[in-house]
């Protein structure tokens, strides 16, 4: 399980381009971004570029030749289930006085319409929850 936090509040752009790099197999510069993505200028892919890397999201992995100029090329340096994670937990925080974590559980499994899945979902999360008392050291 991940224990990444999010520091900061993320846009839908910044997420935006998070999810480029998350799907790209790998660096890309601000101008490859932008041209993954129709509605991003360049401009704009820039600013966000330096707030996820501000906020340690994102890293230089090389400077590369974009045409004739030299280009930084970055790569993530969150996964996107590490951010889903987070998001999630922290989104669930403001209601944990509303809603139990079983209620988000069962909400969450309730999505799956296939059964078989459903099984090995409920099987998976009695392993997890095993694991989790054990480390706990809950009987």
């Amino acid at each position: 399980m991940s224990t990444f936090t999010l520091k900061c509040k993320l846009t839908k752009r910044d997420v935006e381009i998070l999810s480029i790099l998350w799907n790209s197999n790998h660096s890309m510069t601000a101008s490859e971004i932008s041209e993954a993505s129709p509605g991003l200028s360049v401009n704009t892919v820039q600013a966000v570029l330096r707030k996820l890397l501000k906020n340690k999201l994102i890293e230089i992995e090389n400077i590369v030749y974009s045409g004739t100029v030299l280009a930084r090329s970055y790569i993530p340096l969150i996964t996107a289930q590490d951010y889903a994670l987070a998001k999630l937990a922290m989104d669930y925080q403001k209601f944990e006085k509303q809603i139990s974590k079983g209620a988000v559980l069962v909400t969450l499994l309730d999505l799956e319409n296939d059964p078989q899945k459903n099984s090995e979902e409920a099987q998976e999360l009695e392993k997890i929850l095993e694991e989790y008392k054990k480390r706990k050291n809950i009987e």
